[in-house]
This record gives C-alpha cells, structure tokens and sequence, in this order.
C-alpha cells in the first residue's frame, strides 16, 4: 500500500528533524509503517556478515576495522575457515551470507568469482555482496564497466547488493571523511545498474557525524530519485556513527532520540521503499523494539557475526530465538524472511 500522507519534502523533513514533537512523528511514521507493511508482522533473517579481507586501499576516518595494506593485522580469510562459518549458519537455520571487504589492491577478479562460485556449489544460501565501493572498484582495478562487472559477479553466484558504503551521499561530506571511495554519483550508479540487471539491493545511510540536517534529507532524496527510477531497493537501513577507536573519536555521537527522529522520518520521506530495519546492532536492543514503532517493519539480521562495528565496541549481535522474542514482546509476529523479503515461516 502507499504511505498515506503527501510526499514530504525536503524543507519539511529538515523541520521533522529540528522538531521536539518526538511523539507526534513517531506516531506519523507508524502510520505510515502500518499502511506500506503487514501491520502484524515484523521480519528478521539469520545471517552472518562475512568479512573476507579487512585490507583496504581507501582510507575512512571512521572505520576501526580496515587496514591498510602491508599493516600488521592484515588478512584475507583462508578458504576452508569462511566455508566453515557459513556451514555453522547453515547448520542454525541461516540464509544469508552478506560477505564485504576492503578494496584490497591485489586480488584478482578470479578471486571473487572463485568464491562465490565455490560458496553456491556448497551451501544453499543467499550472497548479499560487495558494497557500492566495492564494486566500483573492482571497474576500475580491472579496467570494466560497471554492468560488465555486476554481470561478471551475477553469472559467478552473485544475488544481491548491500546497501554499505554509502555513508552520506554527499560530496562534501564524503571527501572531508574518506580518501580513495567512490563519490556519490558513482555508489547510485552501481545500484541502478545492478538495478537494471535484475538484481535486488538494500540503501543504507551512516549519520551523525560531520552532516548537516540538510545533507541527510539530501540522501534520502537520492535513495527516492532512484527508487522511483527503478523500483530496486528492497530496504533501507539508517544506523548513527560510532566513534571509538576510530579517527573521528572526538565527534559527539547521535543518541538514540536522534536516531528515532531520522528513522521516523526516513520512513516517511522514503515512501516509495516498503521495509525498513531497525539497527539493533549499533543502537542496542531496547532502542531497537523502539524503532518497531518509529516506522521500522524489520530487525534485520541476527547476525551471527558482525565485524565492523564491534571493532569499535559495540558488540549487540544475537540470535533467532531472541530476535523473535524481541519481537513478540514489543506486540508483533515475527516472520522469518530471505535478502528478498519473502516469509520463510
């Protein structure tokens, strides 16, 4: 169904932002969950966030995770070892591998072909994979369109894109927090194109940093120009920046009104995207059940392993059974889902 109020507009979306009715807009944008959703029901996937290398050619001020190439802590995770976890989220009733990495400058296209080649013929499981910056860099790493690469992946196993790397789709922002990523016209481009493959994709937004309130509705226009475009995100994900033991420490982080105030109004600027997931992970679980009433319709995954954020302490991961507790005790049914979205229970 579509949202039931009038598409907002940037000016307005930055007042809901500036507003201190937090009451009044979450109750505007469960409105508005209700209608685009299952009123009934909350979705959840397990899943487990594989990082096959944590080597990185670009530089981002707010990832504790990376390092750059020849550091010490480097790796690329040997074969047998992701094969290993994929079969232990098997093994627990899992269906989604969301595998990233860095841009590592030496590994060849094969690499990435191989292993989701190998990971299709072992495991009967979805492949959420390679980010927008990934992706892009692999066009320019082995001189490719974009298409070529998508479709290059896609033929190897590949089935869906995350939404990760997108930050905030601004230029200025961009530039001011990372060194060697792509900028905002190229993440857009990789999702159309995957777009006009066929392929399914998530958009996600990391805010709370250096963006202002303008800049983060300039975003979710973006995400809204292409969905009208193409029709291919399945989701979007909004998550606050966590600061320690990254370059931006000194940044005062989101707290979780901020975070309710730009997920409520996410759901109701973005009315054209149908789920969005409460990011349990970095916000905690009790601001998660929150957000199942601030225009939230998914947990997202339990993810079995989460590296990225838990290099800066904040460790949240979970797993099936409290996940659904979560749900049902915040008055919802939980529905176990795949990437796409469809009840697998």
């Amino acid at each position: 169904m579509a949202c039931p109020f009038p598409r907002m507009n940037l000016p307005e979306a930055v007042e809901w932002l500036r507003s201190d009715d937090l009451a009044g807009l979450g109750e505007k944008a469960h409105q508005a969950r209700l209608a685009q959703a299952d009123p009934r029901v909350v979705t959840y996937v397990v899943d487990r966030n594989i990082n096959y290398s944590n080597v990185c050619a670009a530089t981002c001020e707010f990832c504790a995770f990376y390092r750059k190439p020849g550091d010490a802590g480097g790796y690329v995770l040997p074969l047998d070892e992701l094969f290993q976890k994929i079969e232990e989220l098997v093994n627990a009733g899992g269906t989604q591998v969301l595998l990233q990495g860095g841009l590592h400058p030496h590994l060849p296209l094969d690499f990435y072909c191989d292993l989701l080649n190998q990971i299709k013929r072992r495991f009967p499981v979805d492949l959420h994979a390679f980010s927008a910056p990934e992706i892009f860099f692999f066009s320019k790493k082995f001189k490719m369109s974009i298409p070529d690469v998508l479709a290059t992946l896609q033929q190897a196993g590949l089935d869906t894109i995350p939404g990760g790397g997108a930050e905030i789709l601004s230029d200025r922002v961009r530039k001011a927090i990372t060194k060697g990523k792509c900028l905002t016209r190229d993440w857009l481009a990789v999702h159309e194109e995957a777009h006009k493959l066929g392929m399914r994709t998530t958009a996600t937004m990391m805010f709370g940093h250096i963006e202002t309130l303008e800049e983060r509705i300039g975003h979710l226009e973006h995400i809204r120009s292409l969905q009208d475009r193409t029709g291919g995100f399945t989701a979007f994900i909004p998550w606050t920046f966590q600061a320690p033991h990254t370059d931006m420490a000194d940044v005062p982080e989101s707290g979780a009104v901020d975070y309710l105030k730009t997920l409520a109004v996410s759901r109701l600027y973005l009315d054209n995207i149908p789920n969005l997931q409460a990011s349990f992970i970095t916000q905690g679980k009790q601001v998660g059940q929150m957000a199942l009433f601030f225009g939230a319709n998914d947990m997202g995954g339990t993810m079995m392993e989460e590296n990225v954020v838990a290099a800066t302490g904040v460790h949240n991961c979970s797993n099936e059974n409290e996940v659904r507790k979560l749900v049902e005790d915040a008055g919802f049914v939980p529905r176990k889902r795949n990437t796409l979205y469809q009840f697998l229970n």
